[in-house]
């Protein structure tokens, strides 16, 4: 057992096996295990792993070690690079003149808080448990690897979109540049639907440029930020001052919220795509060289300096023309021309280059490190958790991510990914939120049953007064008698949580501050803003979700179960997984 545990130790693919495991050496263990999925699967939704055991023994199956080369200056840059892109540039104009009108700049503070919250509880699981794994991982230690793989193959899904989307918009703004319209560049496929027929290789080109980057060095990838990120922010700058210098009052107060509240928070559902990308910089916390000071500073900072930039650009886009002028495809490029400053056109293009640019690259080296931290479980086959000896980075995750991503930016538009990204992010946060008090609250063998039961009860309340209260928005039903009785609600289950149940653990180095009510109040804002998406996008969230639950009981269950019952052998001392119920056969999970 102990050679076989070294080879999973190392993440290898032992004997050439896409899947190593027992379950899968022949048709017959297969078939057996199949047959345990019921048994197996009440294993993997009650065991939960351990903070060692994600920091030691799990980061331990990719051979080499990442390199500790990051401070909170490149945390910063990698935060302020990560988000500020696409989304400014593309969907300001949109939810501008379709959604909110001028308002759209109250519906960039909302996402900005609620993203905030979400930084904050980030910030604490990324010091205590400083792997590559982020959210993944983090969930896992507390809600369980049922939970865990479920917002992991949404996080996945929210890289590869995301970055499919930025890459084609890159194109746009590359031909902006060039004087071009963006379907020049592209090839027509008339045998393809017309949401799937504008072949862009410009967009696979610089996703194949952003992998050799990200592969050779984070170090080098982090200087390539931030050097690009000064020059995107004076940009920004620039686009602010000469947006200003054309402004008209009377654009911004003759009508600031057109299309009312329902309107303002449905844009800052969509506009959360904006914001996507601040959790990839958790996922270097392997890589940072003190985290529990670099972290904070990295994220909070990045997150402060990304929201106030949006608000400010979109109030001076919104300045700058009435809200029914904005084009919806490049508002500031046509504002500019409109306001007679057709030259200025040029360096907004650039700009957008350049922010796309940090973006993309973040967004590689953050989906690799979810990827390689996945496969160290063996959810997925472990040969792409692999740490390259040489350049300390995860390069097999890194290529087949990217991969992935560029296979999607070749066909598809940006116009039917935004909500959909924007649902995967949310249900992530709020679960992240959730494990955060399920951690100060919860201590497997200390907490006793009658607190844990109050916790669960709490839990419970706040989310499903959460959930209706969202409901009840999104189906713009009239009146207040729902909000006087969730919202209260809502308020009584977080103060009895902070009043009667005693917390079980305190954070060692760095905690988020007003426990319970912070990550309280993220779980309802993220839920109320899934509320304000469109039905469809909730559709192909959940045949999204279907495919991975398929996914997780024909092949993930049975591999992270071998792998919890190797690593449960192996253990000389203390318990791996907590909570977890023991199999027939005295296997995965104690």
């Amino acid at each position: 057992m102990a050679a076989d545990g070294e080879v999973r130790r190392r993440g290898c693919c032992g004997g050439g096996a896409f899947f190593p495991e027992e379950s899968f050496a022949s048709w017959g263990a297969y078939g057996r295990a199949l047959m345990e999925t019921g048994p197996r699967l009440r294993d993997r939704v009650t065991a939960r792993s351990a903070d060692a055991v994600e920091l030691h023994e799990v980061r331990g199956w990719s051979g080499a070690k990442m390199r500790r080369t990051l401070t909170w200056w490149d945390l910063i840059w990698f935060g302020v690079g990560a988000v500020i892109g696409a989304g400014i540039f593309v969907l300001t104009g949109q939810e501008a003149k379709e959604a909110a009108g001028p308002a759209v700049v109250l519906s960039y503070a909302v996402s900005g808080v609620s993203a905030m919250l979400s930084v904050f509880c980030y910030t604490e699981f990324a010091i205590e448990i400083p792997v590559a794994g982020g959210s993944f991982a983090y969930l896992r230690v507390e809600l369980g690897d049922f939970m865990a793989f479920i917002a992991a193959g949404n996080i996945l899904l929210e890289y590869c979109i995301g970055g499919a989307a930025v890459a084609r918009s890159w194109t746009s703004y590359f031909a902006t540049l060039l004087n071009h319209h963006p379907n020049d560049f592209r090839i027509h496929a008339a045998s393809l639907s017309d949401d799937y027929s504008r072949l862009d290789p410009v967009a696979v080109a610089v996703i194949v440029l952003i992998c050799l980057l990200a592969v050779l060095s984070t170090k080098g990838s982090s200087r390539f930020n931030y050097v690009l990120s000064i020059l995107h922010l004076a940009v920004i700058l620039f686009i602010i001052a000469a947006g200003l210098s054309r402004a008209r009052l009377s654009n911004l107060t003759a009508d600031f919220a057109p299309f009312g509240a329902h309107g303002v928070f449905a844009a800052s559902a969509v506009l959360f795509f904006a914001y996507i990308g601040f959790d990839a910089v958790s996922t270097m916390a392997e890589e940072t060289k003190n985290p529990a000071r670099d972290i904070p500073v990295g994220l909070v900072g990045a997150m402060a300096v990304t929201t106030a930039l949006y608000c400010v650009l979109a109030l001076t886009l919104c300045l700058m023309q009435p809200y029914y002028e904005i084009d919806a495809d490049a508002p500031f490029t046509v504002a500019f021309t409109a306001t007679g400053m057709d030259w200025a056109k040029y360096i907004v293009a650039f700009g957008a280059l350049k922010g796309m640019t940090t973006v993309l690259l973040v967004s590689a080296v953050g989906q690799a490190r979810y990827l390689t931290h996945i496969a160290r479980t063996h959810m997925v086959p472990p040969c792409l958790a692999q740490v390259h000896p040489k350049l300390g980075t995860p390069v097999n995750a890194t290529v087949v991510m990217l991969a992935a991503t560029a296979v999607i930016a070749l066909f598809t538009d940006l116009g039917i990914l935004s909500n959909l990204l924007s649902i995967s992010t949310l249900f992530i946060f709020m679960l992240v939120a959730v494990a955060l008090l399920v951690r100060r609250y919860y201590v497997s063998g200390e907490t006793t049953n009658a607190d844990r039961n109050k916790l669960a009860a709490c839990l419970a309340v706040i989310t499903a007064a959460s959930v209706v209260t969202a409901a009840y928005w999104g189906l713009s039903a009239d009146g207040w008698a729902a909000y006087a009785a969730t919202v209260p609600a809502w308020f009584a289950a977080t103060l009895y949580l902070q009043l009667r149940v005693p917390m079980a653990r305190t954070p060692e180095k760095w905690g988020v501050p007003l426990v319970p009510w912070l990550p309280s109040a993220s779980i309802f804002i993220n839920i109320f803003l899934l509320g304000s998406i469109d039905g469809k996008s909730f559709m192909r969230f959940g045949i999204w979700t279907a495919a991975l639950l398929a996914y997780y009981f024909f092949f993930g269950l049975h591999a992270s179960y071998d792998t919890a019952k190797a690593l449960a052998a192996e253990a000389a001392a203390g318990k791996v997984e907590e909570g977890g119920s023991k199999p027939a056969d005295g296997g995965a999970g104690n």
